[in-house]
């Protein structure tokens, strides 16, 4: 991955705001020498009935290499999180699933066993588990624990 070679990548939406959503960007962007595309576009919703808005949302997964699903969409949206999940397997992408923000929710079992990983929301765990899924890169990161000798 480099800023030639982004990873290409779907975060799911279902066309409204939400906080989430915007969040996975945060954390992305904050780290350095991380470099992606997004592919997602929840501003512009399509006209039509439910089949445009599936049409639509695949042609927003098509292009990216991995799909990251905010849980917290899963309660007010199942049937199109199920939706983009489902299209995300069938065109063989992996797909992250993000537990709610702050508070610890039961996500649906249809729902968590079609994510390849169930993460917290954390910019190191977020960024390695995008790059071991989508790329197959490890990161080999460990922590540095400074102590003082007396």
């Amino acid at each position: 991955m480099s800023q030639r070679n982004p990873i290409k990548l779907f975060v799911s939406h279902v066309w409204e705001e939400n906080d989430d959503y915007f969040r996975v960007f945060e954390f992305l962007e904050s780290d350095s020498n991380f470099y992606y595309q997004n592919f997602s576009s929840p501003e512009n919703r399509p006209g039509g009935d439910k089949e445009a808005l599936r049409e639509d949302l695949r042609k927003q997964i098509s292009p990216a290499e991995i799909v990251i699903v905010p849980s917290s969409l899963c309660r007010k949206h199942g049937d199109m999180i199920l939706f983009q999940m489902n299209y995300a397997k069938a065109s063989d992408k992996p797909v992250l699933l993000l537990e709610s923000y702050g508070v610890k929710e039961q996500i649906p079992k249809p729902i968590r066993d079609l994510a390849d990983e169930v993460i917290d929301w954390d910019k190191r765990t977020l960024v390695d588990a995008i790059r071991r899924h989508a790329r197959h890169e490890e990161t080999h990161r460990f922590d540095t624990i400074e102590f003082k000798l007396d």
